[in-house]
């Protein structure tokens, strides 16, 4: 299976959102990394078929994924942002209900609704209201409702924002679990998102894709040297104004930097092997760590 971007942009009046994007990605699991306002969003409502590009075609083995219209959706399994769900509903409830609108038959949809509840742990609960559930509790949910279809292509927006680390860690596993013969696209600003678990990585920056491959691609790429120094406080001041400063670590002796220059920044400085979110501040700065709204 393939999907392929050829092309693809979205203008909005003067904005352009994602611009120039070509890629090509088959089975496997594939992180698509920038921090919000990167046009992620707006790439993947393109991909999910909810806003047409502007310009460059989608395809689907080879077809248009909007002349495909309604055989391209029973395709697709889509998790967006913001997971919309009835409060009231309890889990079983809500996951039967959405089978329906997908066209899973009565008997079809008990069962894969008993076995999804089983695989993202939340059989136990299953009679139990929604808006009484925790955020993890509920985007373990918006992954069921996403697979139900058992779609070729599974697109997550987002998916671990606002989750504790323990979460994090279990929604990680259940994708890895749930990438076998699909095509998972997981768009996050959270580096740790898709260290472990991508196939290959998409950096993207201002609606580019500036940067993708393999993680060990991207790393043995990397555009800048990392050192790590040990500074006095008055060095260190210095060094956080003059570089970019991927962790900055205070003890009795002094500070410990992580420093991202192509020079040596100090004498005694070690050269470090550059990891993804090395890679991740490099390219995006001060902007790393926004929380606002994405495109």
């Amino acid at each position: 299976m393939e999907l392929r971007l050829e092309h693809v942009t979205k203008r909005f009046l003067d904005l352009t959102a994602v611009s120039d994007v070509s890629t090509v990605l088959d089975n496997g699991v594939y992180g698509l990394l920038g921090v919000n306002g990167a046009g992620k969003t707006t790439l993947m409502r393109m991909l999910c078929t909810l806003i047409r590009p502007t310009a460059g075609r989608i395809l689907w083995e080879g077809e248009d994924i909007f002349e495909m219209n309604m055989r391209y959706r029973k395709l697709l399994g889509y998790l967006p942002q913001d997971f919309g769900f009835y409060p009231d509903f309890c889990a079983q409830d809500y996951l039967m209900y959405i089978a329906s609108i997908k066209g899973l038959r009565p008997a079809v949809a008990k069962a894969r609704v008993e076995e999804l509840l089983h695989r993202v742990g939340l059989y136990q609960v299953r009679q139990k209201k929604m808006k009484k559930f925790s955020g993890g509790m509920k985007r373990r949910v918006g992954i069921a409702q996403a697979v139900l279809n058992d779609p070729k292509l599974l697109i997550l927006d987002e998916p671990t924002s606002g989750l504790d680390p323990k979460e994090r860690i279990r929604f990680r596993n259940l994708i890895g679990e749930l990438s076998q013969d699909r095509i998972v696209l997981l768009s996050t600003h959270i580096v740790s998102d898709v260290a472990n678990v991508a196939k290959g990585i998409f950096l993207m920056k201002d609606g580019k894709i500036c940067h993708e491959g393999s993680m060990e691609k991207i790393l043995r790429e990397a555009p800048v040297k990392v050192w790590c120094c040990r500074v006095s406080g008055k060095e260190a001041d210095a060094c956080l104004n003059r570089y970019q400063v991927a962790n900055f670590k205070t003890d009795d002796q002094g500070c410990e930097l992580r420093i991202l220059s192509e020079e040596k920044p100090t004498a005694d400085a070690i050269e470090e092997t550059p990891t993804l979110e090395d890679v991740f501040l490099y390219y995006f700065g001060e902007k790393a760590g926004n929380e606002d709204a994405a495109l």
